[in-house]
C-alpha cells in the first residue's frame, strides 16, 4: 500500500523538473505528467513524478490530519 501526501512545490527547475518539500525533506521531481505547475502549488508525487495538482485547501487539510495522526502515534 502506498500513502500519497501533498508536496509543496518550492522551485521550478530546467528540463520539466521542480523541487518539492514534504516534512522538511526537499527533493527534485519530474513534472512531465502534469502541466500548469508553479511554486506554491501542491502536487501528489509517486516514484519521483508529480501525478496531479492538489487544491491548496485540501492539501493543507490533509497535511494537518497527517500531523495529528503522527502526534497521536
Amino acid at each position: 500500500m502506498c500513502l500519497a501526501l501533498p508536496s509543496l512545490v518550492t522551485e521550478m527547475l530546467d528540463d520539466d523538473q521542480a523541487r518539492v518539500e514534504l516534512g522538511g525533506v526537499s527533493k527534485t521531481i519530474s513534472l512531465a505528467l502534469v502541466s500548469d505547475i508553479a511554486p506554491g502549488d501542491y502536487v501528489i508525487v509517486h516514484v519521483g513524478y508529480a501525478l496531479s495538482k492538489v487544491d491548496p485547501a485540501e492539501a493543507e487539510k490533509t497535511l494537518a490530519l497527517w500531523a495529528e495522526m503522527q502526534a497521536s502515534a
